[in-house]
């Protein structure tokens, strides 16, 4: 259930309305805006009893039953959208954000050069694996720490924040050091011990849509984040598994207008995975502009014929800069469609 307290309401107040809920069982989730408090609560109890109790507090503006099983990262329970802060910038705020980088860091190198050109290019993040989850047990694996190393030195050089990949739970503290936002691969979507941790992470988490999972089950996992203790998820939309061959994967480009009716947290696409094919990669970034995502995450290679990992679907350094030169009207439309209000917006 959400608890709307009265615009102004008192700390003490406040405080009075959660200790009721935690009396009868329930946990606390509160978003405290600038002039009103909105209290979610969760749990399995008399919903009926706890609801009138809370109703009749001083403070308290009214009670209402979430119906979504996600309930955290509902619309009902935040009506506005979410801003992710990662690294002084803001996911789903007024920017568009581009992550660019290569799959695996292979080298020096190589991750310093990409981090320059796509800094300069235009993009405000680096993306690349130090652990990489492969199919093949043969397939190259990643650097892992050494490889965390890189990507921090390359980050500070070029003042691009860090995307990387978690991939258990038991590497959560490690990867946490060194990166700015959390990735969690298409695979481990509903790894649920990973999930669970970093709820405590302290970091921002990007949240990679499964191979065959719905859009609900993509909320739930982001659920069990946030349920945890992390409010700051970025859900990731990156291809789903269907009958089609022609591409890796089907891109669900449908999914942002559905998840920006479902949910408050931003959403941003993965074009590279979806289409394993560079040539796809540009049309569909353009897409996702036009469709009112929130950012981009995209591979970039220096050699991509040299690449360890997925160097199909890497974009070279002048493709990478002929896209963002491309993408730069859609974006300052974009921007205007953000600065419209929220009534106005899906």
């Amino acid at each position: 259930m959400i608890i709307s307290m009265r615009p102004h309401a008192t700390r003490e107040e406040i405080d009075h309305v959660r200790e009721r809920i935690a009396d009868f069982g329930y946990k606390v989730h509160s978003i405290e805006g600038e002039e009103r408090v909105v209290i979610g609560v969760v749990g399995v109890g008399d919903v009926t009893a706890c609801l009138e109790s809370l109703e009749a507090f001083p403070g308290v503006e009214r009670a209402v039953r979430i119906s979504a099983p996600y309930k955290f990262v509902s619309k009902e329970f935040k009506k506005g959208r979410s801003a992710i802060k990662v690294n002084g910038l803001e996911v789903g705020g007024g920017e568009f954000i581009v992550m660019a980088g290569p799959c695996s860091v292979e080298s020096e190198k190589q991750i310093m050069e990409t981090a320059e050109f796509v800094a300069a290019s235009g993009a405000r993040m680096l993306r690349g694996g130090a652990f990489k989850p492969r199919t093949s047990p043969y397939d190259f694996q990643g650097m892992e720490l050494e490889g965390l190393k890189l990507l921090r030195k390359a980050g500070q050089a070029t003042g691009l924040g860090i995307v990387t990949e978690v991939m258990s739970d038991r590497d959560v503290e490690l990867i946490a050091e060194y990166a700015g936002c959390m990735q969690v691969g298409a695979r481990n979507m509903q790894n649920f011990a990973l999930l669970k941790s970093l709820g405590g992470c302290g970091r921002p988490v990007l949240l990679k849509r499964g191979l065959s999972s719905t859009i609900k089950e993509l909320l739930m996992s982001a659920e069990y984040i946030v349920a945890h203790g992390n409010p700051d998820v970025i859900l990731c939309e990156r291809g789903i598994r269907t009958f089609e061959t022609a591409t890796r994967n089907t891109f669900d480009i449908a999914a942002v207008p559905v998840l920006r009716e479902l949910t408050h947290l931003p959403v941003v696409l993965d074009p590279s995975h979806a289409t394993g094919k560079r040539s796809l990669v540009p049309p569909l970034c353009r897409a996702a502009v036009a469709i009112g995502a929130d950012g981009l995450i995209v591979e970039v290679h220096p050699c991509p014929e040299k690449a360890v990992s997925d160097g199909a679907q890497s974009l070279t350094f002048p493709d990478f800069a002929g896209m963002m030169r491309d993408l730069a009207p859609y974006i300052r439309l974009w921007k205007e469609a953000r600065a419209l209000p929220a009534a106005a917006l899906v």
